[in-house]
Protein backbone atom coordinates (compact mmCIF):
# COMPACT_ATOMS: atom_id res chain seq x y z
CA UNK A 1 0.00 0.00 0.00
CA UNK A 2 1.02 3.48 -0.85
CA UNK A 3 2.39 6.08 1.40
CA UNK A 4 1.52 8.35 -0.70
CA UNK A 5 -1.65 10.60 -0.01
CA UNK A 6 -3.93 9.84 -2.87
CA UNK A 7 -4.74 13.50 -4.22
CA UNK A 8 -3.03 16.41 -6.12
CA UNK A 9 0.43 17.06 -5.36
CA UNK A 10 2.57 20.23 -6.66
CA UNK A 11 5.48 20.32 -9.17
CA UNK A 12 7.28 23.46 -8.55
CA UNK A 13 11.02 25.51 -8.54
CA UNK A 14 12.66 25.98 -5.05
CA UNK A 15 12.46 29.75 -6.13
CA UNK A 16 10.02 30.30 -9.32
CA UNK A 17 7.19 30.99 -6.81
CA UNK A 18 8.57 33.67 -4.71
CA UNK A 19 12.71 33.67 -4.00
CA UNK A 20 13.40 31.04 -2.18
CA UNK A 21 11.48 27.84 0.00
CA UNK A 22 10.76 30.16 2.67
CA UNK A 23 8.49 32.30 0.19
CA UNK A 24 7.48 28.86 -1.41
CA UNK A 25 5.75 27.85 1.60
CA UNK A 26 4.05 30.58 2.47
CA UNK A 27 2.18 30.37 -1.20
CA UNK A 28 1.36 26.81 -0.25
CA UNK A 29 0.26 27.84 2.75
CA UNK A 30 -1.50 30.91 1.80
CA UNK A 31 -3.16 29.85 -1.47
CA UNK A 32 -2.96 25.62 -1.47
CA UNK A 33 -3.16 24.65 1.34
CA UNK A 34 -6.43 22.34 1.15
CA UNK A 35 -5.86 22.77 -3.17
CA UNK A 36 -2.64 20.13 -2.66
CA UNK A 37 -1.55 17.30 -0.61
CA UNK A 38 2.46 16.71 -1.79
CA UNK A 39 4.88 19.11 -3.09
CA UNK A 40 7.65 17.91 -5.93
CA UNK A 41 10.30 20.67 -5.67
CA UNK A 42 12.40 20.33 -8.32
CA UNK A 43 16.09 19.85 -7.97
CA UNK A 44 16.95 22.60 -4.53
CA UNK A 45 20.82 21.26 -4.27
CA UNK A 46 24.08 23.26 -4.80
CA UNK A 47 24.11 22.93 -8.69
CA UNK A 48 26.27 24.31 -11.90
CA UNK A 49 24.30 22.86 -14.85
CA UNK A 50 20.90 22.36 -15.89
CA UNK A 51 18.91 23.94 -13.99
CA UNK A 52 19.90 21.95 -10.58
CA UNK A 53 19.88 18.75 -12.15
CA UNK A 54 23.70 18.72 -12.12
CA UNK A 55 24.07 18.91 -8.15
CA UNK A 56 26.89 18.73 -6.17
CA UNK A 57 25.74 16.79 -3.93
CA UNK A 58 22.27 15.68 -2.39
CA UNK A 59 23.35 16.26 1.42
CA UNK A 60 23.04 20.24 1.12
CA UNK A 61 20.46 22.52 0.21
CA UNK A 62 21.59 25.49 -1.84
CA UNK A 63 21.95 28.50 0.46
CA UNK A 64 20.21 30.80 -1.76
CA UNK A 65 17.27 28.77 -1.33
CA UNK A 66 16.91 27.94 2.43
CA UNK A 67 18.43 24.92 4.13
CA UNK A 68 17.32 22.03 5.82
CA UNK A 69 14.99 23.23 8.09
CA UNK A 70 13.02 24.80 5.19
CA UNK A 71 12.37 21.27 3.39
CA UNK A 72 11.70 19.71 6.60
CA UNK A 73 9.19 22.42 7.31
CA UNK A 74 7.26 21.54 3.92
CA UNK A 75 7.66 17.89 4.11
CA UNK A 76 5.48 18.30 7.55
CA UNK A 77 2.84 19.60 6.48
CA UNK A 78 2.77 17.99 2.66
CA UNK A 79 4.01 14.86 0.93
CA UNK A 80 7.45 15.44 -0.39
CA UNK A 81 8.81 14.41 -3.61
CA UNK A 82 12.69 15.14 -4.71
CA UNK A 83 14.52 14.65 -7.31
CA UNK A 84 17.27 12.01 -7.25
CA UNK A 85 19.42 12.36 -9.95
CA UNK A 86 21.05 8.56 -10.37
CA UNK A 87 23.06 8.92 -13.68
CA UNK A 88 25.44 11.70 -12.93
CA UNK A 89 27.01 14.07 -10.33
CA UNK A 90 28.41 17.87 -10.91
CA UNK A 91 32.28 18.03 -11.99
CA UNK A 92 32.44 20.52 -9.09
CA UNK A 93 31.41 18.17 -6.99
CA UNK A 94 34.09 16.74 -4.12
CA UNK A 95 34.27 13.52 -5.47
CA UNK A 96 35.28 14.40 -9.04
CA UNK A 97 37.80 17.32 -7.98
CA UNK A 98 39.34 14.57 -6.07
CA UNK A 99 39.29 12.08 -9.15
CA UNK A 100 41.01 15.29 -11.37
CA UNK A 101 43.53 15.56 -8.92
CA UNK A 102 44.74 12.29 -8.04
CA UNK A 103 43.50 9.99 -11.02
CA UNK A 104 43.25 6.60 -10.51
CA UNK A 105 44.65 6.98 -7.12
CA UNK A 106 41.34 8.66 -6.00
CA UNK A 107 39.09 7.01 -3.68
CA UNK A 108 36.41 8.14 -5.41
CA UNK A 109 37.98 7.13 -8.74
CA UNK A 110 35.61 3.97 -9.15
CA UNK A 111 32.42 6.38 -9.46
CA UNK A 112 33.16 7.32 -12.92
CA UNK A 113 33.14 5.77 -16.15
CA UNK A 114 36.38 4.82 -17.21
CA UNK A 115 35.96 4.98 -21.20
CA UNK A 116 39.18 4.11 -22.63
CA UNK A 117 39.46 1.14 -20.39
CA UNK A 118 36.18 -0.11 -22.30
CA UNK A 119 38.07 -1.21 -25.28
CA UNK A 120 37.70 0.25 -28.91
CA UNK A 121 34.44 2.15 -29.51
CA UNK A 122 33.82 1.43 -33.16
CA UNK A 123 31.87 4.57 -35.47
CA UNK A 124 29.18 1.46 -35.17
CA UNK A 125 28.54 1.31 -31.65
CA UNK A 126 28.62 5.28 -31.69
CA UNK A 127 26.01 5.14 -34.13
CA UNK A 128 23.74 2.89 -31.52
CA UNK A 129 24.42 4.97 -28.60
CA UNK A 130 21.35 7.13 -27.39
CA UNK A 131 22.85 10.49 -26.62
CA UNK A 132 21.56 13.60 -25.29
CA UNK A 133 23.69 16.50 -27.05
CA UNK A 134 25.51 16.81 -30.68
CA UNK A 135 28.85 15.45 -29.68
CA UNK A 136 29.54 11.86 -28.76
CA UNK A 137 28.97 11.52 -24.74
CA UNK A 138 32.14 11.37 -23.30
CA UNK A 139 34.39 13.80 -22.21
CA UNK A 140 38.11 14.21 -21.91
CA UNK A 141 39.62 14.67 -18.49
CA UNK A 142 43.47 15.84 -18.28
CA UNK A 143 44.51 14.97 -14.43
CA UNK A 144 46.99 17.16 -12.42
CA UNK A 145 50.00 14.85 -13.47
CA UNK A 146 49.28 16.21 -17.08
CA UNK A 147 48.05 12.09 -18.21
CA UNK A 148 44.73 12.22 -19.78
CA UNK A 149 41.68 10.31 -19.64
CA UNK A 150 37.50 10.18 -20.74
CA UNK A 151 34.51 9.91 -18.46
CA UNK A 152 31.47 9.26 -19.73
CA UNK A 153 29.52 12.82 -19.72
CA UNK A 154 25.42 11.77 -21.38
CA UNK A 155 24.33 15.67 -20.77
CA UNK A 156 26.44 18.81 -20.38
CA UNK A 157 30.04 18.81 -20.02
CA UNK A 158 29.73 19.57 -16.51
CA UNK A 159 27.26 16.30 -15.47
CA UNK A 160 29.35 13.65 -15.29
CA UNK A 161 27.69 10.07 -15.36
CA UNK A 162 28.50 7.48 -12.51
CA UNK A 163 29.52 4.22 -12.49
CA UNK A 164 26.99 1.18 -11.48
CA UNK A 165 29.26 -1.49 -11.74
CA UNK A 166 31.23 0.39 -9.09
CA UNK A 167 30.12 -0.83 -5.48
CA UNK A 168 31.11 3.11 -4.60
CA UNK A 169 28.38 4.34 -6.74
CA UNK A 170 25.75 2.22 -4.53
CA UNK A 171 27.13 3.35 -1.20
CA UNK A 172 26.83 7.17 -2.48
CA UNK A 173 23.35 6.02 -3.41
CA UNK A 174 22.34 4.86 0.03
CA UNK A 175 23.86 7.75 1.88
CA UNK A 176 21.63 10.20 -0.61
CA UNK A 177 19.07 8.81 0.17
CA UNK A 178 19.47 7.95 3.61
CA UNK A 179 19.88 11.85 4.40
CA UNK A 180 16.84 12.76 2.07
CA UNK A 181 14.54 10.60 3.83
CA UNK A 182 15.42 11.51 7.06
CA UNK A 183 14.75 14.96 6.24
CA UNK A 184 11.09 14.28 4.79
CA UNK A 185 11.17 13.32 1.42
CA UNK A 186 8.28 10.16 0.57
CA UNK A 187 8.64 10.07 -3.01
CA UNK A 188 12.46 9.85 -4.79
CA UNK A 189 11.86 11.05 -8.92
CA UNK A 190 14.73 9.12 -10.12
CA UNK A 191 16.21 11.29 -12.83
CA UNK A 192 17.52 9.94 -16.17
CA UNK A 193 17.63 6.76 -14.35
CA UNK A 194 17.81 5.45 -18.05
CA UNK A 195 20.99 6.36 -19.25
CA UNK A 196 22.93 4.38 -15.89
CA UNK A 197 23.32 0.89 -18.62
CA UNK A 198 26.29 1.32 -20.23
CA UNK A 199 27.00 -2.08 -22.38
CA UNK A 200 28.77 -1.18 -25.58
CA UNK A 201 27.27 -2.14 -28.69
CA UNK A 202 23.56 -1.33 -27.40
CA UNK A 203 22.07 2.01 -27.34
CA UNK A 204 23.54 2.66 -23.89
CA UNK A 205 20.13 3.48 -22.67
CA UNK A 206 17.17 1.47 -20.68
CA UNK A 207 19.28 -1.64 -21.70
CA UNK A 208 17.64 -4.91 -20.37
CA UNK A 209 17.85 -6.57 -17.75
CA UNK A 210 20.47 -4.28 -16.33
CA UNK A 211 18.33 -1.31 -16.08
CA UNK A 212 15.45 -3.25 -14.13
CA UNK A 213 18.49 -4.86 -11.58
CA UNK A 214 19.96 -0.94 -11.33
CA UNK A 215 15.86 0.39 -10.50
CA UNK A 216 15.34 -2.64 -8.40
CA UNK A 217 18.17 -2.38 -6.17
CA UNK A 218 17.32 1.72 -5.73
CA UNK A 219 13.62 0.87 -4.75
CA UNK A 220 15.16 -1.27 -2.40
CA UNK A 221 17.03 0.94 -0.29
CA UNK A 222 14.32 3.68 -0.91
CA UNK A 223 11.39 1.49 0.71
CA UNK A 224 13.98 0.48 3.70
CA UNK A 225 14.23 4.05 4.67
CA UNK A 226 10.72 4.50 3.99
CA UNK A 227 10.28 5.89 0.55
CA UNK A 228 8.66 5.31 -2.82
CA UNK A 229 10.31 5.42 -5.88
CA UNK A 230 9.00 7.80 -9.08
CA UNK A 231 11.71 6.69 -12.11
CA UNK A 232 11.52 9.04 -14.92
CA UNK A 233 11.78 8.15 -18.43
CA UNK A 234 10.28 8.93 -22.18
CA UNK A 235 10.20 6.18 -24.08
CA UNK A 236 7.36 3.99 -25.70
CA UNK A 237 4.78 3.42 -22.95
CA UNK A 238 5.35 -0.35 -22.52
CA UNK A 239 8.45 1.05 -19.83
CA UNK A 240 6.10 2.34 -17.56
CA UNK A 241 4.18 -1.00 -17.50
CA UNK A 242 7.50 -2.29 -16.53
CA UNK A 243 7.84 -0.07 -13.97
CA UNK A 244 4.42 -0.21 -12.65
CA UNK A 245 5.12 -4.38 -12.38
CA UNK A 246 8.01 -3.96 -9.91
CA UNK A 247 6.51 -1.91 -7.33
CA UNK A 248 7.17 1.91 -8.47
CA UNK A 249 5.08 4.46 -9.94
CA UNK A 250 5.44 4.97 -13.48
CA UNK A 251 5.05 8.59 -15.22
CA UNK A 252 1.77 8.76 -17.23
CA UNK A 253 3.64 10.94 -19.65
CA UNK A 254 1.75 9.33 -22.47
CA UNK A 255 -1.65 11.48 -20.91
CA UNK A 256 -0.49 14.77 -22.13
CA UNK A 257 -0.17 14.34 -25.84
CA UNK A 258 -3.21 12.07 -26.01
CA UNK A 259 -5.45 14.97 -24.21
CA UNK A 260 -4.30 17.84 -26.41
CA UNK A 261 -4.75 15.56 -29.37
CA UNK A 262 -8.69 14.40 -28.10
CA UNK A 263 -9.81 18.02 -27.57
CA UNK A 264 -8.07 19.82 -30.00
CA UNK A 265 -9.33 16.98 -32.74
CA UNK A 266 -12.44 16.18 -30.55
CA UNK A 267 -11.65 12.57 -30.53
CA UNK A 268 -11.80 10.65 -27.86
CA UNK A 269 -10.92 6.86 -29.20
CA UNK A 270 -7.29 6.94 -28.98
CA UNK A 271 -7.60 8.20 -24.93
CA UNK A 272 -10.05 5.83 -23.90
CA UNK A 273 -7.68 3.26 -25.72
CA UNK A 274 -5.30 4.26 -23.16
CA UNK A 275 -7.15 4.98 -20.03
CA UNK A 276 -8.29 0.81 -20.34
CA UNK A 277 -5.02 -0.33 -19.70
CA UNK A 278 -2.98 2.53 -18.72
CA UNK A 279 -1.05 1.14 -15.07
CA UNK A 280 -3.30 2.17 -12.23
CA UNK A 281 -0.64 3.43 -9.93
CA UNK A 282 0.79 6.15 -11.61
CA UNK A 283 1.49 9.70 -11.26
CA UNK A 284 -0.15 11.87 -13.80
CA UNK A 285 0.98 15.36 -15.06
CA UNK A 286 -0.23 17.46 -18.15
CA UNK A 287 2.60 19.54 -17.99
CA UNK A 288 6.44 19.40 -16.38
CA UNK A 289 9.65 21.49 -16.30
CA UNK A 290 10.45 19.63 -19.35
CA UNK A 291 8.54 20.22 -22.09
CA UNK A 292 5.61 17.96 -23.40
CA UNK A 293 6.81 15.06 -24.89
CA UNK A 294 6.18 12.66 -27.74
CA UNK A 295 7.93 9.52 -27.83
CA UNK A 296 5.72 8.67 -24.61
CA UNK A 297 2.57 8.25 -27.07
CA UNK A 298 4.24 6.25 -29.70
CA UNK A 299 2.42 3.54 -30.54
CA UNK A 300 -0.48 4.85 -28.85
CA UNK A 301 -1.56 7.47 -31.18
CA UNK A 302 -1.10 6.65 -34.80
CA UNK A 303 1.41 8.45 -36.65
CA UNK A 304 -0.59 10.87 -38.43
CA UNK A 305 -2.06 12.01 -35.80
CA UNK A 306 1.02 12.95 -33.69
CA UNK A 307 2.56 14.78 -37.31
CA UNK A 308 -1.01 16.63 -37.00
CA UNK A 309 -0.53 17.25 -33.19
CA UNK A 310 2.82 18.47 -33.59
CA UNK A 311 2.07 20.53 -36.35
CA UNK A 312 -0.89 22.31 -34.49
CA UNK A 313 0.65 23.58 -31.50
CA UNK A 314 3.76 24.03 -32.93
CA UNK A 315 2.17 27.27 -34.48
CA UNK A 316 1.83 28.63 -30.62
CA UNK A 317 5.26 27.33 -29.27
CA UNK A 318 8.96 27.80 -29.41
CA UNK A 319 11.03 25.68 -31.95
CA UNK A 320 10.61 21.65 -30.78
CA UNK A 321 13.71 19.67 -29.24
CA UNK A 322 14.80 16.90 -31.25
CA UNK A 323 16.61 13.65 -30.67
CA UNK A 324 20.15 13.15 -32.16
CA UNK A 325 22.74 10.47 -33.71
CA UNK A 326 25.64 10.27 -32.06
CA UNK A 327 27.61 8.89 -35.30
CA UNK A 328 25.81 12.05 -37.32
CA UNK A 329 26.14 14.79 -35.05
CA UNK A 330 24.67 17.62 -37.37
CA UNK A 331 21.51 15.28 -37.73
CA UNK A 332 18.28 16.61 -37.62
CA UNK A 333 16.02 13.50 -35.65
CA UNK A 334 12.56 13.33 -35.02
CA UNK A 335 10.73 15.02 -32.73
CA UNK A 336 11.47 14.88 -28.51
CA UNK A 337 9.41 17.63 -26.77
CA UNK A 338 7.46 20.27 -27.70
CA UNK A 339 8.71 23.34 -26.28
CA UNK A 340 5.00 25.18 -24.75
CA UNK A 341 2.85 25.96 -21.71
CA UNK A 342 -0.35 23.85 -21.76
CA UNK A 343 -2.44 26.71 -21.08
CA UNK A 344 -1.21 28.31 -24.83
CA UNK A 345 -0.98 24.41 -26.19
CA UNK A 346 -4.91 24.45 -25.64
CA UNK A 347 -5.14 28.14 -27.47
CA UNK A 348 -5.77 29.92 -23.85
CA UNK A 349 -9.33 28.36 -24.09
CA UNK A 350 -10.51 28.10 -20.03
CA UNK A 351 -12.97 25.74 -21.23
CA UNK A 352 -10.38 23.11 -22.96
CA UNK A 353 -7.67 23.56 -19.97
CA UNK A 354 -10.13 22.81 -17.23
CA UNK A 355 -11.58 19.51 -19.55
CA UNK A 356 -7.93 18.60 -19.40
CA UNK A 357 -7.08 19.12 -16.18
CA UNK A 358 -10.82 17.37 -15.38
CA UNK A 359 -9.60 13.96 -17.55
CA UNK A 360 -6.18 14.13 -15.63
CA UNK A 361 -7.64 14.12 -12.13
CA UNK A 362 -10.48 11.19 -12.95
CA UNK A 363 -7.82 9.17 -14.28
CA UNK A 364 -6.22 6.41 -12.35
CA UNK A 365 -3.17 7.62 -10.28
CA UNK A 366 -2.04 10.56 -8.34
CA UNK A 367 -2.41 13.77 -9.94
CA UNK A 368 0.61 16.67 -10.24
CA UNK A 369 0.20 19.83 -11.57
CA UNK A 370 3.20 21.64 -12.42
CA UNK A 371 3.28 25.54 -11.25
CA UNK A 372 2.58 27.43 -14.49
CA UNK A 373 0.07 25.20 -14.96
CA UNK A 374 -1.48 25.77 -11.60
CA UNK A 375 -1.56 29.34 -12.75
CA UNK A 376 -2.57 29.01 -16.26
CA UNK A 377 0.58 30.83 -17.09
CA UNK A 378 1.68 31.67 -20.96
CA UNK A 379 4.87 31.45 -22.88
CA UNK A 380 7.67 33.47 -21.37
CA UNK A 381 9.26 34.23 -24.63
CA UNK A 382 11.38 36.97 -22.93
CA UNK A 383 12.82 34.01 -20.73
CA UNK A 384 13.48 31.86 -23.04
CA UNK A 385 15.11 34.98 -25.48
CA UNK A 386 17.33 35.85 -22.81
CA UNK A 387 18.86 32.34 -21.49
CA UNK A 388 18.54 30.67 -24.87
CA UNK A 389 17.47 27.46 -23.72
CA UNK A 390 14.31 26.65 -25.35
CA UNK A 391 12.28 25.02 -22.27
CA UNK A 392 12.49 28.36 -20.43
CA UNK A 393 9.20 29.14 -22.10
CA UNK A 394 7.59 27.04 -19.70
CA UNK A 395 9.35 28.09 -16.60
CA UNK A 396 8.29 31.66 -15.63
CA UNK A 397 9.90 33.13 -12.04
CA UNK A 398 6.86 34.35 -10.50
CA UNK A 399 7.39 37.03 -7.29
CA UNK A 400 4.95 36.95 -4.99
CA UNK A 401 2.85 39.74 -6.24
CA UNK A 402 2.58 37.74 -9.54
CA UNK A 403 1.18 34.67 -7.66
CA UNK A 404 -1.26 36.95 -5.86
CA UNK A 405 -2.60 38.31 -9.41
CA UNK A 406 -2.60 35.01 -11.11
CA UNK A 407 -4.18 33.37 -8.05
CA UNK A 408 -7.74 35.44 -9.10
CA UNK A 409 -7.90 34.29 -12.43
CA UNK A 410 -11.27 32.87 -13.15
CA UNK A 411 -9.81 30.18 -14.88
CA UNK A 412 -7.23 29.27 -11.57
CA UNK A 413 -10.35 29.13 -9.37
CA UNK A 414 -12.06 26.76 -11.09
CA UNK A 415 -9.00 24.83 -11.12
CA UNK A 416 -8.75 25.31 -7.83
CA UNK A 417 -12.11 24.14 -7.35
CA UNK A 418 -11.41 20.51 -9.11
CA UNK A 419 -8.26 19.92 -6.99
CA UNK A 420 -9.78 20.50 -3.98
CA UNK A 421 -12.94 18.08 -4.99
CA UNK A 422 -10.53 15.58 -6.25
CA UNK A 423 -8.65 15.69 -2.65
CA UNK A 424 -11.83 15.31 -0.45
CA UNK A 425 -14.17 13.35 -2.26
CA UNK A 426 -14.22 9.68 -1.15
CA UNK A 427 -14.61 8.08 -3.80
CA UNK A 428 -11.28 8.27 -5.67
CA UNK A 429 -9.96 5.80 -2.59
CA UNK A 430 -12.06 3.10 -4.67
CA UNK A 431 -11.97 2.27 -8.31
CA UNK A 432 -11.52 3.73 -11.35
CA UNK A 433 -14.52 2.80 -13.83
CA UNK A 434 -13.87 3.63 -17.42
CA UNK A 435 -18.11 4.27 -19.06
CA UNK A 436 -19.66 4.02 -22.21
CA UNK A 437 -19.43 8.04 -24.48
CA UNK A 438 -19.35 8.25 -27.90
CA UNK A 439 -16.07 9.28 -29.71
CA UNK A 440 -16.36 13.27 -28.92
CA UNK A 441 -16.55 12.39 -25.54
CA UNK A 442 -14.89 10.82 -22.56
CA UNK A 443 -16.95 9.32 -19.71
CA UNK A 444 -14.79 7.96 -15.77
CA UNK A 445 -15.92 7.16 -13.09
CA UNK A 446 -15.12 6.40 -9.41
CA UNK A 447 -16.35 4.33 -6.79
CA UNK A 448 -15.58 3.65 -2.58
CA UNK A 449 -18.91 2.17 -1.38
CA UNK A 450 -21.58 4.43 -1.45
CA UNK A 451 -19.75 6.96 -2.61
CA UNK A 452 -19.86 7.68 -5.95
CA UNK A 453 -18.84 10.37 -8.87
CA UNK A 454 -18.96 10.64 -12.83
CA UNK A 455 -16.90 12.87 -15.46
CA UNK A 456 -18.22 13.71 -18.63
CA UNK A 457 -16.68 15.45 -21.21
CA UNK A 458 -17.70 17.22 -24.21
CA UNK A 459 -14.97 17.68 -26.68
CA UNK A 460 -16.96 19.21 -29.17
CA UNK A 461 -18.39 21.78 -26.81
CA UNK A 462 -15.43 21.58 -24.10
CA UNK A 463 -17.73 20.99 -21.10
CA UNK A 464 -17.19 18.73 -18.05
CA UNK A 465 -19.50 17.52 -15.54
CA UNK A 466 -19.39 15.57 -12.10
CA UNK A 467 -22.28 14.17 -11.13
CA UNK A 468 -21.86 12.81 -7.36
CA UNK A 469 -23.24 11.89 -4.54
CA UNK A 470 -23.22 14.11 -1.38
CA UNK A 471 -20.13 12.92 1.11
CA UNK A 472 -22.59 13.09 3.85
CA UNK A 473 -25.86 12.34 2.73
CA UNK A 474 -25.47 10.16 -0.64
CA UNK A 475 -27.83 12.98 -2.16
CA UNK A 476 -27.68 13.70 -5.77
CA UNK A 477 -25.47 16.40 -7.33
CA UNK A 478 -23.95 17.72 -10.44
CA UNK A 479 -21.49 20.25 -11.30
CA UNK A 480 -20.22 22.20 -14.06
CA UNK A 481 -16.49 22.45 -13.87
Amino acid sequence: MSILQNGVQLICYPNRLGNNLQDLHQVLEQHLSDAVVGVHILPFFPSNADGGFSPLTHLQVDPAYGDWSDIRRIAERFDLCSDLTVNHISDASVEFQDYVAKGQGSEYAELFVDVDAMGDITTDDLAKIHIRKEKEPFRQVTFADGSQGRVWCTFTENQIDLNYRSEKTWALMDTWISHLCANGVKLLRLDAFGYTTKRIGTSCFLVEPEVYKVLERINDMALQHGAECLPEVHDHTSFQYAISRRDMHPYGFALPPLVLYSLLDCNSVYLKNWLRMCPRNMITVLDTHDGICIPDVEGVLPDDRIKALVENINARSADPILRRSAARINSVGAIYQLTCTFYDALMRSDDSYIAARAIQFFAPGIPQVYYVGLLAGCNDEDLMQATGELRDINRHFYSLDEVDTAIEQPVVQRLLTLMRFRNSYPAFQGRFELNYSNDSSVAMAWRHGEHYCHLLVDLNFRTAQIDYLDADDLSPQSWVC
